[in-house]
């Protein structure tokens, strides 16, 4: 009996070398340079690798490297031919599930303010920066003339991702909105309006905090919330909510701002009016939902019918 467990315990530890093997120093060494120079990372960033394992592919192991910087580690999967020749990245794609529905779950919207249609089957996510000049840009361009356009069709949320190192009275602006929210949608929207189109006025500001302050403060009188709620809230100064913003923009790739989602498509930066329209007339054709007419189209473009196999193409911008 104690020679069968001897056995069993050498064909184990057999299987484990089979599994796991790690990378001689000299190959970790080349894969190294390369991935260093191929994908131009910095000598800041760390590069690890994992042990071998067998892969799918019988000439080649697989290898995840691990990339760890100051705040963020990011892992990628790779194969290693079995004669340390090449490298090969690879991406496998899931068919079984819809990459954009699993981004929006990543996405907590409770209790935040809403403009549009609250029933809409389109819901735009937009991570946002108060201070950021690319979100001004775009915070003018969804409002007024994208909300007036789709409105009706279409949900508008905003989520905090302040961006402290370039950008130091972010948080605090963001902080400060919420503390709206609590009491008012509307007068978070205001406020949204009124700093995304007078950063700069806050930003000369000696006191830029206390600046904020005032403007939220006016808000709550303009709306006549309950004064000494809004300023405890203030005082406070809770980043909880922020911090789990942020935490969900980096769960699902955001790195700069403004990034938009509409129902989990991505789209970065500031973009020209006519990209935005084309991506909400592209998310509505696929919920079913007939796009609006826009200033320069006589009719808008039908919504594919509930019985047809095809859906009508969109058309292109401008036209």
């Amino acid at each position: 009996m104690a020679a069968v467990r001897r056995s069993f315990v050498m064909v184990f530890l057999i299987c484990l070398g089979c599994s796991a093997q790690s990378v001689s120093p000299d190959v970790a060494k080349r894969i190294e340079r390369e991935v260093r120079s191929y994908y131009s990372v910095p000598s800041s960033v760390d590069i690890t690798l994992s042990d071998l394992k067998p892969s799918e592919f019988p000439s080649y192991d697989a290898l995840t490297i691990t990339l760890q910087g100051s705040s963020k580690k990011l892992t990628y999967d790779f194969l290693l031919a079995k004669d340390n020749k090449q490298l090969i990245r690879i991406t496998k794609l899931d068919l079984t599930t819809d990459p954009y529905a699993a981004v929006m779950k990543k996405i907590d919207l409770t209790g935040r303010p809403t403009r549009g249609n609250k029933d809409a089957k389109v819901v735009v996510v937009n991570f946002d920066d108060f201070e950021c000049p690319f979100c001004s840009r775009m915070h003018a361009t969804l409002f007024p003339e994208i909300l007036k356009e789709y409105g009706d069709k279409v949900l508008f949320v905003y989520k905090d991702y302040p961006i402290q190192e370039i950008h130091p009275w972010a948080t605090r602006a963001a902080v400060d909105a919420n503390c709206l929210a609590a009491q008012s949608n509307d007068a978070y929207w205001d406020f949204a309006d009124y700093i995304h189109a007078h950063q700069h006025d806050v930003s000369v500001e000696k006191d830029q905090a206390a600046a904020v302050d005032r403007l939220v403060l006016e808000q709550g009188q303009q709306h006549h919330l309950d004064a000494e709620k809004l300023q405890s809230c203030i005082k406070a100064q809770n980043e909880d909510a922020i911090k789990k913003s942020e935490h969900e923009g980096d769960s699902v790739g955001v790195n700069a701002t403004p990034t938009m989602f509409i129902n989990g498509q991505e789209l970065d930066g500031a973009l020209p009016i006519g990209e935005v329209r084309a991506a909400l007339d592209n998310a509505l054709l696929q919920a079913g939902v007939t796009p609006p007419a826009h200033p320069d189209e006589k009719t808008p473009v039908p919504a594919p019918s509930p019985t047809s196999g095809t859906a009508p193409a969109a058309p292109a911008p401008g036209k």
